[in-house]
Parts: C-alpha cells; structure tokens; sequence
C-alpha cells in the first residue's frame, strides 16, 4: 500500500467533487442557458463531462496503484496526467492575462500531481 498514491486518489476525488458540485452551477448552467451556437455550446457541454471522467479515472487510477505495486506506470500516467493539468492550466492564465484564482484549476491538480510525485519515489 503507498498512502502518497491514496492520497492523490483521494485528493484527485476531492477536486471531481469540486468540478461537478463548485464548477457545474456556476459554468454550466450559464453555458446551457447561453445564446451561443448549438455546436459550440454543445462540445463544450460534452468537454465538461470528458474532464469529468477523466478526473474520476485518475482518482481510480490512483487507487488501483497504492493498492498495487505493481501498477507504477499507471501512476506516473496519472501523474503526469495532473501535473499537466496544472500546467496547462497556469500556463492559460498566465498567456490570457487572467486572475490565478479566476480558475483555480492549477491549484487544485497541483497537490494531485504532487502526492502522485512523492507516491513514485516511495
């Protein structure tokens, strides 16, 4: 068992709790609500579920991994998965001009990426 692997499972559950309950009322419902063409309302409606699923199989990949030694590349996978979550992410705000905590995203994917870090070496 690797409690640093848990623990980005359980933080990765955490920030999918975040996306659907924090994120959902305030982007999409006014993303639904939206004048905005079908198509494009549409793809980022179906966005926001693709980020959903897959922030929920990282926190299952995660698990999968502290239980299972065995499973190293599928924690450097998830890993490497949040850490680039929280680059892109920094990297947006910071190209757009935008306030860090317009979208927090970077800082929640960052102590994820981080707990998957120390889980490798352990």
């Amino acid at each position: 068992m690797n409690t640093y692997l848990f623990l980005a499972a359980g933080t990765s559950a955490l920030v999918c709790l975040l996306h659907i309950f924090g994120g959902g009322p305030q982007v999409v419902g006014p993303l639904l609500k939206s004048e905005m063409a079908d198509v494009p309302k549409y793809l980022n409606y179906y966005c926001w579920h693709l980020v959903t699923l897959t922030i929920v199989l990282m926190a299952t990949g995660f698990l999968l991994a502290g239980l299972n030694p065995n499973e190293r590349m599928l924690a450097l996978l998830m890993t490497l998965l949040a850490g680039s979550f929280a680059i892109w992410s920094l990297s947006l705000l910071l190209w757009k001009r935008q306030p860090l905590w317009g979208m927090p995203q970077w800082l929640l994917f960052l102590p994820v990426a981080a707990f998957g870090s120390l889980g490798l070496w352990a």
